[in-house]
């Protein structure tokens, strides 16, 4: 697990590469804000969350339970949800808008395209809207 990153993984970096060629400007994993989010936008008062499907227990074709140490993986997956659940509800009581883009949007059999998926991102951050999820297809 040593070699698992926390920051700075790709579909964070097509992300971040994208937002900064559309204009928008922002501010690395935050640690005064909860949940330490991925991307902050204060000027939208946003905050972009980008997951990984196994870490953070995402049902879909790149989540899979581990066979072996069962016990360990579903107790470390489920609090891995439960932080996620708790920090958006912080956030959401802090007034900070909130985005999800999921592994699975970016890679996999049923990955989105990469175009639509930014112009629903930046449509977003520039809107009044709360939060948004963007997951595959």
């Amino acid at each position: 697990m040593a070699a698992v990153r926390a920051k700075d993984t790709k579909p964070e970096l097509m992300i971040r590469k994208a937002l900064h060629a559309a204009g928008l400007r922002y501010r690395l994993n935050v640690r005064d804000l909860p949940g330490k989010p991925d991307i902050v936008l204060p000027r939208y008062r946003a905050v972009v969350f980008v997951h990984g499907c196994f870490w953070h227990r995402h049902e879909c074709d790149l989540f899979r339970w581990p066979e072996s140490r069962t016990d360990f993986w579903r107790e470390k997956l489920d609090a891995n949800a439960a932080r996620d659940v708790n920090a958006a509800n912080a956030l959401e009581e802090a007034g900070w808008r909130q985005a999800v883009i999921w592994e699975c949007a970016l890679k996999g059999r049923k990955k989105r395209d990469f175009q639509d998926t930014m112009q629903r991102l930046i449509a977003w951050i520039r809107s009044d809207e709360q939060a948004i999820i963007i997951r595959g297809e």
